[in-house]
């Protein structure tokens, strides 16, 4: 088992990208016929596989989550701010973690398959992506 923590610091709410620095982990890993698990260990963002193809499609999903979850002046939970409680809310309807597997050392995502960070929050920290890869 290969095991180790990536840091990224997203610059807005929305979707990040991190195809790349994934599988530029799992090939450090070593191994080629596996599994590949990310967990992000924050409760105000998510990990999702989606088109990296056309930009619009990430757009749309990000206008999407806004008008599903939007802010609102009546979350009591505002600790960290007015985004907080809605970041929340978004992380529930979206992924903490994700599998794929590996075949010949690289990740078996398809033609148009992007893996992103999902931030949901207006000034994010940076954020923390436990990857863990098994034979």
């Amino acid at each position: 088992m290969y095991r180790v923590e990536c840091l990224f610091a997203p610059h807005r709410r929305g979707l990040l990208e991190i195809t790349g620095e994934i599988g530029r982990a799992v090939g450090a890993s070593g191994i080629r016929e596996g599994m590949c698990n990310l967990f992000v260990r924050h409760t105000s963002a998510a990990l999702c596989i989606q088109e990296n193809a056309d930009p619009s499609a990430r757009t749309d999903l990000e206008v999407f989550l806004d008008r599903l979850v939007p802010f609102q002046d009546w979350f009591c939970h505002t600790a960290e701010g007015r985004d907080d409680m809605p970041s929340h809310i978004k992380t529930v309807l979206t992924e903490v973690s994700l599998n794929i597997p590996i075949i010949q050392g690289r990740l078996a995502l398809g033609t148009w398959q992007g893996i992103y960070l999902w931030e949901h929050r207006e000034r994010p920290p940076r954020r923390k992506v436990l990857l863990t890869v098994w034979e």
